[in-house]
């Protein structure tokens, strides 16, 4: 140690260690600005996508899988669901089949290899659940390149969220909590679709 820091009371040292452990912690310590910023974007987003809600649409999601998936804010409300389960890739999958189908024919070749490495092919980021029959049959589709490349696969998909997610979701406390507000709205005797910002918290706090 130099004769200057010898030479000062042993307080001094310790805060000066002190002072420096909490500098080199701050130092060490992320602050993901950027990241926190972007989940605010993505909160706001959903906020928006579940703006509004129909008591009637509410009823009919607990009918059947089709109603719930041919509504925009049921598909969000699902998808929270499958993001709380961490199987969020089947509802993604199950999407960008439905875009491929939309897609220009000049461009179905680049948008069916991106689906295929994305989602179907063994190990890929987001893998889906198949059979290794329908994963192989998908992958000799791709030799054609058309519109129905993916009609197995999205099938095997949609029966798979139908059958197992789907029924989990109609016991969550998020798909109770739509209904209780759906019925609240009912009793009141509006028939309109009616802002319930209380759905889109509650959703929103499954996002997290």
């Amino acid at each position: 140690m130099c004769k200057g820091l010898a030479a000062l009371p042993a307080t001094c040292l310790k805060s000066a260690k002190d002072i420096k452990h909490k500098i080199g912690f701050l130092l060490q310590k992320p602050e993901p600005i950027q990241e926190q910023k972007l989940a605010k974007e993505k909160e706001k987003e959903k906020a928006t996508a579940v703006k509004s809600i129909s008591p009637v649409d509410v009823q009919k999601w607990k009918t059947s899988f089709n109603n719930l998936m041919k509504n925009d804010v049921g598909r969000t409300a699902f998808t929270v669901f499958l993001t709380s389960e961490f199987s969020q890739e089947n509802m993604e999958f199950w999407l960008a089949c439905e875009d491929f189908k939309r897609a220009p024919t000049k461009q179905l070749e680049a948008k069916a290899k991106q689906i295929f490495e994305m989602y179907v092919d063994i190990d890929s980021p987001k893998e889906v659940n198949l059979d290794s029959a329908t994963r192989q049959e998908t992958r000799r589709n791709l030799e054609k390149c058309d519109m129905t490349c993916f009609d197995e696969a999205q099938n095997k998909v949609f029966t798979l969220m139908e059958n197992d997610s789907y029924r989990r979701f109609l016991r969550s406390k998020l798909f109770l909590d739509l209904c209780q507000g759906a019925q609240e709205e009912k009793h009141c005797g509006m028939e309109r679709k009616s802002t319930l910002p209380e759905c889109s918290q509650h959703l929103l706090s499954h996002c997290a």
